[in-house]
């Protein structure tokens, strides 16, 4: 027996052993892939910082280019006014020349205005200053500063993992809300990233049989809740990184959290030949089912060679029934395929509109063909009865109480084994419709009857918390039970 239990402690930790090999070997690839996706990601960078220093300089080298350009431009144009000038002051001082030649005073004073003339030469009003400087230093770019900015350049700050607070973290009402804090302030954090998965191993996540993680990306706060969960698995998997404005952090270490849960299907074999069954859909059939007789036909015989795995640990599943043992006449019945011994569990289910009558509850394994829910001993539910006018009431052992209530949309059912409670709820407003309280013997199946009409049920869902608190109350008042309550 020492060296079975030894046997069995080291049988254990190779698993877990092989677990973490395979766990390394698949964070050796997603580094060196991650590592390639740096590099791609640098290149990215430095590639747009080329691309921005050669807009600039291009943006600058025109800028030149037209200050060159206007500058050459207004040169060229003060060049050409000095060479008319010149040109217009040489055949000036060439006629003055051939005036003062002249010998006769009164052939010289024929000369008209030669002196006036000569003031009015254009050379006497031209400026002999360059409009504009040689100098481009107006131009020149000091790039000192930007040049340490650039050598300045590392890698920026990894964020730290964040800690994820198990204390804090909270499983109800078909949501998980899960809480973190970073080991440090760090204000460059801009949001965080968390990733989830579902799993039916405790402890460290593992590699291989696993769902992959969803991803929940750019949370500004430090804690966030997922709802609309179906908790079809043991636990959930989680963990949180920081990223700032460019990378992001290391993983936190991941937390697993317990998310069991009463799952079930219904049971296409327990049904009566007048109802349609779907995994969690079943409606009443005027046909009278005789397509689905062949088709449960098959699924028994490819059944029968194995039997059907179990749900939890604490479930088993209903046998499976041949054909003569569906319900019959007016017991228009299916059955959960999963049945419970202990614990507590909670399920949904909604009728459509035009539903004209059905029941919901649990019952024993020894329901008979033509027994109806609510009318033995061993079956307890809620009926509701849309023929000409509504009824609602709570049925066991075939006497039935009035529930002076509106029915509602959704009814939430929830059974506790080991305190022998079964009580029925408002599943939106969450307020208590009946309780039934006795002491369960047996294993108990989920049970519904549906006719003229169908009904949807909800499986996977946590005790809502709403729940648990009125549970708590109603504990506290145990003078509130019915008569009927009380029928075992």
């Amino acid at each position: 027996e020492t060296l079975q239990r030894i046997v069995s402690t080291l049988a254990n930790k190779n698993d877990e052993i092989h677990n973490f090999i395979d766990m390394l070997n698949h964070t050796i690839k997603n580094v060196q892939v991650n590592s390639s996706n740096a590099i791609s990601e640098l290149d990215e960078e430095f590639d747009g910082l080329y691309s921005i220093l050669d807009e600039m300089k291009g943006s600058m080298a025109s800028t030149i280019q037209q200050e060159e350009a206007r500058k050459i431009q207004a040169l060229q144009d003060q060049l050409s006014q000095c060479s008319n000038a010149l040109e217009s002051s040489e055949e000036l001082l060439e006629l003055a020349a051939q005036s003062l030649d002249i010998k006769d005073p009164m052939e010289f004073l024929k000369v008209e205005n030669i002196e006036q003339i000569v003031t009015m030469a254009s050379a006497f009003r031209i400026s002999l200053k360059p409009k504009v400087s040689d100098s481009m230093t107006h131009l020149m770019v000091d790039f000192t500063l930007e040049r340490r900015m650039l050598q300045a350049v590392k890698f920026l700050p990894v964020p730290k993992a964040p800690e994820i607070d198990l204390a804090a973290c909270l499983v109800a009402d078909n949501c998980i809300t899960v809480s973190w804090r970073m080991p440090e302030e760090d204000s460059r954090i801009d949001h965080f990233v968390l990733e989830y998965r579902k799993t039916n191993f405790d402890g460290l996540p593992r590699v291989k049989d696993e769902q992959r993680w969803e991803l929940i990306d750019y949370i500004k706060a430090t804690e966030y809740t997922l709802s609309g969960l179906k908790f079809d698995t043991k636990y959930m998997n989680l963990r949180v990184q920081a990223c700032n404005k460019a990378v992001a952090g290391e993983y936190s270490d991941p937390v697993t959290l317990e998310t069991k849960a009463f799952v079930f299907s219904l049971d296409s074999t327990s049904s009566h030949l007048n109802l349609k069954v779907e995994d969690n859909y079943v409606e009443w059939d005027p046909t009278g089912g005789k397509g689905q007789e062949k088709i449960k036909g098959k699924e028994n015989k490819s059944r029968s060679g194995a039997p059907s795995p179990k749900r939890t640990s604490v479930s088993t599943r209903s046998p499976a029934r041949s054909s003569r043992d569906h319900f019959t006449g007016e017991s228009y019945t299916v059955l959960g395929d999963t049945a419970f011994e202990s614990g507590q569990h909670y399920w949904e289910v909604k009728a459509q509109k035009d539903c004209k009558s059905y029941s919901v509850g649990v019952t024993y394994k020894n329901l008979g063909k033509f027994d109806q829910l609510g009318k033995t001993n061993s079956s307890w539910c809620i009926h509701i009865n849309n023929w000409l006018q509504t009824t609602f009431s709570a049925k066991h052992n075939n006497r039935t109480k009035t529930l002076d209530l509106p029915v509602p949309d959704r009814i939430g059912v929830y059974c506790d084994f080991d305190g022998g409670q079964l009580a029925f709820y408002n599943a939106n407003s969450k307020e208590l419709l009946h309780t039934f309280r006795t002491k369960f013997t047996q294993p108990l199946l989920p049970g519904f009857m549906i006719w003229c009409g169908g009904l949807t049920v909800s499986t996977g869902l946590q005790v809502p918390s709403a729940v648990k608190t009125l549970q708590k109350s109603e504990n506290g008042l145990s003078a509130s039970t019915s008569s009927l309550n009380n029928i075992a």
